[in-house]
């Protein structure tokens, strides 16, 4: 039997869902999940998401702030080659991708941050207005980190 896994769902239209799923797979168009809220399971379509993202709580700490970009990370990891996403609303993940390839629906990336929350993140592609690797996801990192600077934000990628 699969075990239990917790996981963030991000819509493309902003809304997200917290709860459990036993059968998420990224090469199906969907898969169930059972609202952290309560009631009966759903079924999610993956061409609907923005992303997943599987978590090791759900509460996570507010009072933490993720490092931004890739900091002094290798270029490549047993997660796979730098990758860094920037999403149609502007947000940008960092982290570490095996699987990336332009033409698929979805790829994980793993986070450059590992003292985070998020374990790893199921990105749907056509929610990203780019994806760059290697050094061109370090200048994306790099110019995103600028631009927040810049702004006076905290630096949250």
């Amino acid at each position: 039997m699969a075990e239990w896994t917790r996981v963030v769902i991000h819509y493309g239209d902003g809304k997200i869902v917290k709860g459990t799923t036993q059968d998420f797979f990224p090469n199906r168009p969907s898969f169930h999940l059972i609202p952290a809220s309560g009631g009966q399971p759903v079924q999610v379509m993956c061409r609907m998401l923005k992303a997943a993202f599987f978590v090791k709580s759900f509460e996570g700490d507010r009072r933490r702030r993720d490092l931004p970009g890739f900091i002094t990370g290798p270029q490549e990891t047993q997660q796979g080659k730098k990758i860094a996403v920037r999403f149609n609303d502007g947000e940008v993940l960092c982290g570490y991708a095996n699987s990336y390839l332009p033409d698929r629906e979805g790829f994980f990336l793993f986070p450059a941050d590992s003292a985070g929350n998020n374990l790893r993140v199921y990105v749907v592609v056509a929610s990203a207005v780019e994806v760059k690797v290697g050094p061109a996801a370090e200048a994306l990192a790099q110019k995103t980190l600028a631009r927040s600077r810049a702004s006076g934000d905290s630096g949250d990628a």
